[in-house]
């Protein structure tokens, strides 16, 4: 501000009252507040004060729209390229999910070096109650099942890396995920994901060979669709079995999921579930469990099931970012059980929940129309009541942005036809009263079975 700004100003002042005492007067407050002007400005521009601290943890505190899928599994290789992440998490994720121990891994070496570098000071302080922060990666963790002698907690198998490629899957569809994942095949597991307010999709690839119709983890899913208002992705079998009765795939809350051939002919595998919710990608390159920079190729409804989640991750990352809204989850505490829970531009509420997110899907399903190749190893999909087959319809990403468009109103997707409705519904109703015979949801909170899943179970990898 110069001096001849400040005199004129003053003037301005000056001649508002019409006698000299007002006008003293008035000279006299002008005076006071020039001063404090200037002191204000002169403690603004000190550059020996930084005021950049509170800039960062604005920006900290408003990050970007996010989505947290949790895949249970047998473990993770946390060292993988495939989940190394650039940008800096902010303070408040780790506290919202519960950390209690970060891991400031190694990333120069062998695998093998790796993990012994950091056996003292990550991998024996971990117990089964401590949620893990990777640091460098998207990847926060927590191994509930894990008791001493079990090897080591969260990290993959050495003679396994169904987790790694699970985990892979869902990243593969949405980069920008953050993970937690939980190692088990227990309802404990699931239970754990289900009790984690952020997340908003758990996946899990493993249940009984055959999809026999015995017990499984369908109460720790019940309580996470129905009580904390999550998605759950569950795998049907490597097998052509209805996948009504099967634990993972069969209850009604449930996403169960098939495979098919995506690219090509696009059809149905001969070795997957039938007259499950959707269908989705067979086979996919995934990362390797004992290197880091190492990928392969393998087939199973164990990752187009989490490919899937991805996908729904993906969807809701956009849709809270158009609608402005900063968290993760539904909880019905805190976000009134809403996976989205934003404004729009007028200021007036959207709120989309797990049923939202399920129709959309199932309208956005497709049947492929292309020619079958009979080498493939799939079957055509049938012109007769498809839907046996493939339930809803094939998924990949071509959905997602029909699903967007449908869920943020701005076109919505035309009804399926009459037959493929029909045909969903009486699955909907085989489904319920399938599983209508379980204990309800206030059963379970009373008397919790926490190792149902556990006999039995297999991860759904092509074998």
């Amino acid at each position: 501000m110069s001096d001849d700004s400040t005199v004129d100003i003053a003037d301005e002042i000056i001649v508002i009252g019409p006698s000299p005492s007002k006008k003293m007067l008035g000279a006299l407050l002008s005076t006071i507040l020039l001063s404090s002007i200037l002191l204000v400005f002169a403690m603004n521009t000190n550059p020996d004060v930084d005021n950049t601290s509170s800039e960062e943890e604005d920006e900290q505190n408003q990050w970007r729209a996010f989505s947290v899928v949790s895949p249970i599994d047998t473990g993770i290789n946390v060292y993988h390229e495939h989940f190394r992440n650039n940008e800096t998490l902010p303070a408040w994720l780790g506290q919202q999910l519960g950390v209690t121990i970060t891991c400031n891994l190694t990333f120069e070496g062998s695998y093998q070096e790796m993990v012994d570098a950091d056996r003292e000071s990550c991998w024996d302080l971990i117990g089964s109650d401590d949620v893990v922060y990777f640091a460098g990666t998207r990847i926060f963790g927590q191994s509930p099942d894990w008791t001493e002698g079990d090897g080591t907690p969260i990290l993959d198998d050495p003679d396994d890396g169904h987790g790694s490629a699970v985990t892979g899957a869902v990243v593969n569809a949405n980069p920008n995920v953050i993970i937690f994942f939980v190692e088990g095949f227990s309802t404990e597991a699931v239970l754990t994901a289900a009790n984690q307010p952020l997340v908003d999709v758990i996946t899990t690839s493993f249940g009984a060979p055959g999809s026999l119709p015995v017990p499984g983890i369908e109460l720790g899913t019940k309580e996470a669709v129905v009580a904390q208002m999550k998605l759950h992705a569950g795998a049907a079998d490597n097998s052509p079995s209805p996948a009504v009765q099967d634990a993972t795939a069969g209850p009604p809350w449930s996403i169960g999921i098939a495979g098919y051939a995506e690219e090509g002919d696009d059809q149905k595998e001969i070795m997957s579930g039938s007259y499950p919710d959707i269908s989705a990608d067979w086979t996919q390159v995934l990362p390797n469990h004992q290197d880091v920079d190492g990928y392969h190729e393998t087939s199973g409804t164990s990752f187009a099931t989490p490919r899937t989640a991805g996908i729904i991750s993906f969807v809701l990352e956009e849709l809270r970012d158009q609608f402005s809204d900063d968290g993760s989850g539904a909880s019905p505490s805190n976000r009134s059980g809403n996976l989205v829970n934003g404004t729009d531009v007028e200021g007036n509420p959207v709120q989309i929940k797990n049923y939202d997110v399920r129709e959309a899907i199932n309208l956005s399903a497709w049947y492929p129309d292309l020619d079958w190749d009979p080498t493939s190893g799939t079957m055509p999909i049938s012109p007769v009541a498809p839907c046996t087959q493939t339930g809803w319809g094939l998924m990949n990403l071509s959905n997602i942005e029909p699903i967007i468009k449908h869920l943020n109103g701005s076109q919505e997707l035309p009804s399926r036809a009459s037959d493929v409705v029909l045909c969903m519904q009486l699955n909907q109703q085989a489904r319920e009263a399938y599983w209508g015979a379980y204990p309800s949801i206030q059963h379970l909170m009373i008397t919790p079975r926490t190792t149902a899943g556990d006999e039995g179970a297999a991860t759904r990898d092509q074998v």
